[in-house]
């Protein structure tokens, strides 16, 4: 098999960890790893597959010779992508920088693969909760076209990167000693307030938009959109940020254009590749974060007619963001690629 020259940059953060842990596990075929930072981290030396790498500092020139390069997100992507690409280098990007450039495909494998060979030169890996809820919806929605959307989402502190689940450690930590508790990131470090997210639910992810949705939701609505292709799509979603580590959680409402049975759904689901549905009611069977961190699936439960509304279903979805909602699709992205001969 091809070998590729593939480079991390944000290779000291929790996504480009993740990269590194991801690669070994799944045996990708790379020939040189270049690891890449901000100047800060610069130096910093990784131990990885028994060999010792030194961590340089991006620059416009450090994508010579490179085959992929996997983004671990951030303002950095926009700085840094163009002149990757000019390298010849394809971009893999987790940033929110060119999701929804028209230009730039906006990838989930299991779901819209043949979108990949629209790229030229920049890939985008979609919001983590977008990834989450896209996995359940596709093999519904190629059931029966999803009309409408409504998700409140239960999202963990590794979505705000290493620095919130840090926060949340030492938030337990201050509370448990007496202390006021030490609040510096969340909702999001722009904010002009922060609060504790240590025994809390904070309602507001990133910042607010003129129509009173914060831009995590409507990042949900609007890539939910360009993923499917579907522009009439209704969708509404409120954003929640609580006090768990890893795997965000998501409370998913769909209408659907004609009818089916909740058996038919159960059967998509159990099929769709990536998805495993937990859904017994009768022994308390249902999907969790705590039980679903640190693996690579999206699990579903708690499926149910809602009695309210003809065609429309409840289901709950879980998934590990750090892993298929950011480096292991990115990953994915790539072994799509090299599978059907794209790069």
């Amino acid at each position: 098999m091809k070998k590729y020259n593939v480079a991390i940059l944000g290779a000291t953060g929790a996504v480009g960890a993740e990269f590194l842990k991801l690669i070994e596990e799944r045996n990708f075929p790379f020939n040189e790893l270049r690891l890449l930072a901000s100047k800060r981290s610069a130096g910093k030396i990784i131990n990885f597959m028994g060999k010792d790498y030194t961590v340089q500092e991006a620059t416009h020139d450090s994508f010579a010779g490179i085959d992929i390069a996997l983004f671990a997100g951030g303002s950095i992507s926009k700085e840094f992508a163009p002149s990757a690409v000019k390298a010849g280098a394809v971009v893999i990007d987790n940033s929110s920088a060119f999701r929804m450039d028209p230009e730039v495909p906006l990838i989930v494998p299991e779901v819209n693969p043949e979108a990949i060979l629209k790229h030229k030169g920049i890939i985008a890996n979609p919001n983590c909760s977008t990834i989450i809820m896209l996995m359940a919806l596709k093999p519904i929605y190629d059931l029966a076209r999803i009309k409408r959307i409504i998700v409140s989402t239960y999202q963990a502190v590794s979505g705000a990167g290493k620095e919130g689940i840090d926060e949340l450690t030492n938030q337990v930590g201050e509370y448990l000693e007496g202390k006021e508790m030490t609040a510096n990131i969340l909702p999001s470090a722009s904010a002009e307030k922060h609060y504790p997210i240590a025994f809390n639910l904070i309602p507001q992810i990133d910042v607010f938009c003129d129509n009173l949705y914060t831009k995590e939701e409507m990042k949900m609505v609007n890539e939910t959109r360009k993923i499917l292709d579907d522009y009439d799509m209704r969708i509404t979603a409120t954003t929640i940020r609580v006090p768990v580590y890893r795997s965000h959680s998501e409370s998913v409402n769909i209408e659907l254009e004609k009818d089916v049975s909740l058996d038919e759904i159960k059967k998509a689901l159990a099929a769709f590749p990536g998805v495993i549905v937990q859904d017994d009611p009768e022994t308390q069977t249902y999907p969790m974060p705590l039980y679903t961190s640190d693996t690579d699936e999206v699990y579903v439960g708690r499926l149910r007619r809602d009695e309210s509304a003809p065609n429309s279903f409840n289901l709950w979805v879980v998934g590990d963001q750090i892993r298929k909602g950011a480096a292991l699709n990115t990953l994915q992205i790539a072994e799509t690629m090299i599978k059907n001969g794209w790069i």
